[in-house]
């Protein structure tokens, strides 16, 4: 007679090698960042590590806003001397010049900034001009905004003259 007691099926689990760990509760995945939003002077983003926004917000000194979807989002160029030149097609083409400092920093926690893990990862929710006193208030702390200014276009050369013009840092 045997003593033995007959394997659990946990344990005739855990002995076929392509089995092993399906007897057992799932392990804990590792924690993503809490969601939400969280900002600093120059623009604001969602805090999940895998959020997305749909559009990215613009706001001006005056009050006046413009938001552009991030599936019209194309090329874009940084040139830490000159800012950051976002070209949307859609319906139109329009460029965005982003003028001010620290662009690319990141922020005090170190997961964000505007252009990498912001704007190139579509977390980014908007992006201010800030005013003079805020400006000095960031310092060299952190990104800044100086200026931005949209353009719109129906035709190649309206842009090209427009770069040429406003942001020749940017024409090839």
């Amino acid at each position: 007679m045997l003593d033995k007691t007959p394997p659990t099926h946990q344990e005739r689990l855990q002995r076929n090698g392509h089995l092993k760990g399906y007897g057992s509760p799932p392990s804990k995945e590792p924690e993503l960042p809490e969601a939400g939003e969280a900002s600093c002077a120059a623009f604001g983003y969602l805090r999940g590590i895998r959020d997305q926004a749909a559009a990215v917000e613009f706001r001006f000194r005056d009050g006046n806003s413009t938001w552009l979807p991030y599936n019209w989002l194309g090329t874009w160029k940084y040139n830490p001397s000159e800012g950051l030149l976002l070209k949307f097609s859609g319906d139109l083409v329009y460029l965005v010049l982003i003028r001010g400092s620290n662009l690319d920093r990141p922020l005090n926690e170190g997961s964000i900034n505007l252009t990498h893990a912001g704007l190139q990862r579509h977390r980014v929710l908007w992006v201010r001009e800030m005013t003079e006193e805020e400006i000095r208030q960031v310092g060299e702390q952190g990104p800044t905004i100086d200026s931005i200014t949209v353009a719109e276009f129906e035709s190649h050369a309206e842009l090209r003259e427009w770069v040429n013009k406003h942001a020749p840092a940017f024409s090839r």
